[in-house]
């Protein structure tokens, strides 16, 4: 038995490390940009969700005033993204097959390689061409709903977006009594026109809150002071 085990010892000692799991096919993916789909290019991270991608696809999403991760949606602060220096030692350290010539290359030169092998650019041409829509003369009709701007549904204001009409609506009417059908619902295949909302303004913060997040610097402190102050006006009618 003891000579057993250490038969089985000296066999692990000479086994190599094991590298990322799925292997040379799937370490490819394992390194891939969520934003661009290709192999990590100068790689940042996320610091509060960890979520990896180009440091140039997330360029966007850093110039919002509340950016939200674009592959888990969490708020994240953008001073703590950092470069993801031990995914750029991987890239360096790992080799996988071209998907065009299948010759190994490391995933640091993976793009460069791709751009100039023969048999990516063969395979891209074999690819279905996109064909645009054809130009029509009819007319488009008139009745069509439109669900971009929307009319205040106090005061009339006119062309306001879904985040405009919120920000509206919120500084404009917030100690407003009136029962009012939404704007934005009322748009909808679904929704019904003459349903008026107990509290519109409410049904805004909670129904179409995601977009207003997004777009709009409305911070999670002023919400709960507006929707305290909401909670106190109705106890007191």
């Amino acid at each position: 038995m003891a000579m057993f085990r250490s038969l089985v010892a000296s066999a692990q000692q000479r086994q190599p490390p094991a590298g990322p799991a799925g292997g040379d096919s799937g370490l490819e993916a394992q390194y891939t940009c969520p934003i661009c789909l290709e192999v990590y290019h100068r790689p940042v991270a996320i610091g509060s969700c960890g979520h990896t991608f180009c440091g140039e696809c997330l360029q966007p999403c850093l110039q919002v005033p509340s950016p939200l991760c674009p592959l888990c949606r969490l708020p994240f602060d953008p001073k703590k993204v950092d470069k993801a220096t031990h995914v750029e030692k991987q890239l360096s350290s790992y080799k996988a097959p071209c998907r065009g010539c299948n010759k190994k290359v490391t995933l640091a030169k993976m793009r460069g390689h791709i751009s100039s092998c023969l048999k990516v650019q063969e395979q891209m041409a074999n690819c279905p061409k996109f064909v645009p829509v054809v130009p029509t003369s009819q007319p488009i009709p008139s009745n069509i709903p439109n669900r971009s701007t929307f009319a205040c549904p106090y005061c009339g204001a006119r062309n306001l977006d879904q985040q405009e009409l919120v920000k509206h609506c919120v500084e404009s009417h917030r100690s407003d009594p009136n029962r009012v059908v939404c704007p934005i619902c009322s748009a909808m295949p679904w929704g019904d026109p003459s349903y008026k909302s107990a509290n519109f303004l409410q049904h805004l913060l909670h129904r179409h809150k995601f977009s207003y997040d997004t777009f709009v610097d409305y911070s999670i402190d002023e919400e709960a002071a507006f929707q305290a102050a909401l909670a106190l006006s109705l106890s007191e009618n």
